[in-house]
């Protein structure tokens, strides 16, 4: 993996099984480097689809990477709490300053109460079938989907309402530092 520094703009590629890029958002400024994971900011981002449209993310949002977990888990920070969207997802590999993993269809959405609600469930059935994914990588994600789970029942790292506040605080101290050296 490459030199990680604190401060730094990269760009996140999500892909799929097939080797095709999915989405692209062009900016996650690196917050945190921990034993785990890596945690990343943006806000009112710039996504690109595999067709070409463009959106902005409407919030900030706190992004945490894990190196050996199955899922990446997205802290959206909305007006009356924050949400989080969380994708069944390869571990990550950072290259030339790009964010990458595949994605495999299958989300977590947690609202603002704790509720929790599996997205994607038919995708996720299509893309394994059309794209042949190994039983395998079936196993992993199950797994994995209920470890997540575990995680945000238990309030742990990115479910933590006090670690996305500390995380987002960063983020803008960061952006403001970068702002005064442009």
């Amino acid at each position: 993996m490459e030199n990680l520094k604190i401060g730094r703009k990269y760009i996140i590629h999500s892909y799929k099984h097939n080797g095709k890029i999915h989405r692209a958002w062009d900016e996650a400024v690196l917050l945190d480097i921990t034993d785990d994971f890596l945690v990343f900011g943006n806000n009112r981002t710039k996504v690109t689809e595999t067709d070409g449209r463009t959106w902005k993310t409407k919030e900030p949002a706190i992004m945490y990477f894990y190196f050996n977990r199955w899922f990446n888990v997205i802290g959206q920070i909305k007006k009356d709490g924050i949400y989080y969207y969380c994708n069944m997802a390869s571990p990550f590999i950072i290259e030339d300053g790009t964010i990458k993993y595949i994605d495999y269809d299958l989300d977590l959405r947690v609202f603002n109460d704790g509720s929790m609600k599996v997205l994607d469930k038919s995708e996720y059935k299509y893309h394994q079938v059309k794209m042949n994914y190994p039983k395998e990588i079936d196993t992993i994600l199950n797994k994995e989907l209920s470890s997540l789970i575990d995680l945000v029942k238990n309030k742990k790292t990115a479910f933590d309402k006090n670690e996305i506040d500390k995380y987002h605080y960063k983020y803008l101290m960061v952006k403001e530092k970068n702002r005064k050296t442009y």
